[in-house]
């Protein structure tokens, strides 16, 4: 594990494996699909989720005075960026405006534009700690589409790296060892200002 000050960086594959096609059987066309496993998802999809009316995370944890505790990295005039407590990838960032507001139409201009500078502002801050090779940046609108709290608009900002997490444990028979999310935030911290 890395501490602050020290080299951070993700192991790349040793060898690469190709993965033969499965055999279709006739009639079914998701017997041809390849299944990959997402197991660090499950605690995500298992956690309750609020009812509508509910507590909203969003507006509660800028309320609670300790950004360390509620994981804010860094806060701007009307928006801010917090690690993700369910990521898809070591550094997942969201970028949320203070105020509850389900779709982009529905913030000002003001903050439309602050929304995107913090979206800015996180993928600099993820460049600069973690050297990812890659991103991915973009919003879920409405429960179906995959958002988890659809009444509160927020911006994923997804660092990527060459045989990344999604696909190393299968094709390259390597685990990546998570980085709790507390030392996470003490290494982008040093990079959010």
């Amino acid at each position: 594990m890395s501490r602050p000050g020290e080299d951070f960086s993700f192991p790349t594959p040793r060898r690469r494996h190709s993965i033969a096609p499965p055999t279709p059987i006739p009639g079914s066309f998701l017997a041809c699909m390849e299944h990959l496993h997402a197991y660090w998802r499950l605690p995500y999809i298992e956690a309750p989720k609020p009812a509508a009316g509910g507590e909203n995370p969003f507006t509660r944890l800028p309320a609670l005075g300790d950004d360390r505790a509620a994981l804010i990295l860094w806060r701007g005039p009307t928006s801010y960026l917090i690690l993700n407590k369910f990521p898809y990838n070591a550094g997942h960032l969201l970028a949320v405006p203070y105020r509850e507001v389900a779709e982009l139409a529905g913030l000002t201009p003001a903050e439309r534009a602050d929304l995107m500078e913090t979206i800015l502002h996180g993928q600099h801050i993820l460049t600069r700690a973690l050297r990812p090779d890659g991103f991915n940046i973009g919003f879920n609108f409405g429960r179906t589409a995959g958002a988890g709290i659809p009444g509160h608009l927020h911006a994923h900002i997804v660092p990527r790296w060459d045989g990344d997490t999604n696909f190393m444990p299968i094709i390259a028979e390597t685990k990546i060892l998570p980085v709790a999310l507390d030392t996470l935030w003490e290494r982008l911290r040093q990079f959010a200002d």
